[in-house]
């Protein structure tokens, strides 16, 4: 009865981690990972610097 009280949280935990790596992929968070890091390396701010 006590592993009750361990196994059901660790089960809905595990659950809501594996619902939340499928929203992931369905909502588009890894379609670009080169992109991201890429950008934050252009310097396009640039203000006329001789």
């Amino acid at each position: 009865m006590t592993g009750l009280l361990i196994l059901i949280p660790v089960s809905l935990l595990m659950g809501a981690v594996l619902w939340q790596s499928f929203w992931a992929l369905r909502s588009g968070q890894f379609d670009d990972p080169e992109g991201a890091s890429q950008r934050i390396l252009l310097d396009d701010d640039v203000t006329g610097a001789p």
